[in-house]
């Protein structure tokens, strides 16, 4: 018995007793306290009801590839080579490394309920109860080499807020790779957390084809327990629309991604730098810029037609890019 069976079955928000999952699972109820206390430790908030049975503190709707299919528009299906939708993975990005190694994962994507080892920037962990984020991740074969991506992770970032957008909510861009939300409202004052990170890897050929491997990490509940752990401020999406279907959010991630990345080698980051910085989270204000050992204060300005973001420092103009640079907001 997987994880997954248990936690479809506790889906529904609703009490279930230890003897009806027992049945239906075909284990006994000693086995479900047992599995019920390894969901626990996985960060999964449970709720014992005295004399009834177990349910879950959030309700939540499992990933379903024949329904994330089902709500792609016909140019994205024709994008799309294969959809897997797993249970739990070490890491979805290195899922779809291997599938490319076999020769495969060129149009295809990847959602896992659970990463075991998922990896975000600079080397960081990302990790989340099963079934409260959204793991996804894209392959995509580029035959110009390494110097047309120039910008990829910072596009990445616009198509995940304009479909934000689209039900209401309005994320920031920070720069490289986080996507900011307020959990309050979309003011101007309103303190941003991080929502979700983009880790872009490549292998290949500078100058030929190369093969990318895109990950987006989004947080969509968050138990308390786990936000104490975490060294930053964050956001939740259900915080702000907690009645968004998981499943309708990755069938519009998955295309407009598609749509994206089908004209990127033609038209590159210039025909989405507008749009970024439109979104920009610290357009003008100061902030600290952290490469290595060395740390200095700059005042953020635009990013360039290669994804560069340009900063003042001391009076002059410096050019960020990319690479391990990370910039905070400063107070």
């Amino acid at each position: 018995m997987t994880i997954g069976n248990l936690m479809r079955l506790l889906s529904d928000g609703e009490v279930h007793s230890g003897e009806q999952l027992g049945e239906t699972l075909s284990i006994s109820r000693a086995a479900v306290w047992k599995q019920l206390k390894k969901l626990e430790a996985l960060g999964v908030e449970i709720v014992a009801v005295k004399g009834r049975g177990y349910q879950l503190a959030q309700r939540l709707e499992p990933l379903e590839g024949a329904k994330i299919v089902a709500q792609l528009p016909a140019q994205a299906r024709h994008h799309l080579a294969r959809l897997f939708v797993e249970d739990q993975l070490p890491s979805s990005n290195e899922y779809l490394r291997q599938r490319f190694e076999q020769g495969a994962g060129h149009g295809e994507v990847c959602l896992v309920e659970l990463q075991t080892a998922g990896r975000g920037r600079r080397g960081r962990v990302w990790s989340t109860p099963w079934g409260q984020s959204l793991m996804l991740s894209l392959g995509w074969r580029f035959e110009s080499g390494i110097a047309v991506l120039e910008g990829l992770s910072l596009a990445v970032g616009v198509v995940v807020a304009q479909v934000l957008e689209r039900h209401g909510v309005a994320p920031k861009l920070k720069w490289p790779n986080d996507i900011l939300l307020s959990e309050q409202g979309d003011g101007p004052g309103d303190e941003l957390g991080k929502l979700a990170g983009i880790l872009i890897e490549v292998t290949g050929d500078a100058a030929g084809p190369c093969e990318v491997v895109i990950g987006i990490g989004m947080n969509l509940w968050l138990p308390e327990a786990q936000r104490a752990a975490i060294d930053q401020p964050v956001a939740a999406l259900f915080e702000r629309l907690p009645d968004i279907s998981r499943n309708q959010l990755a069938s519009e991630e998955v295309a407009g991604l598609l749509a994206m990345l089908a004209t990127f080698e033609q038209d590159g980051f210039g025909a989405w730098r507008d749009a970024w910085n439109e979104r920009h989270a610290y357009a003008g204000l100061p902030i600290r810029v952290i490469q290595g050992e060395q740390v200095s204060d700059a005042v953020a300005g635009e990013v360039d037609e290669s994804g560069n973001l340009w900063v003042t420092e001391n009076g002059h103009s410096r050019r960020l890019a990319g690479g391990e640079i990370s910039v905070r907001r400063r107070l």
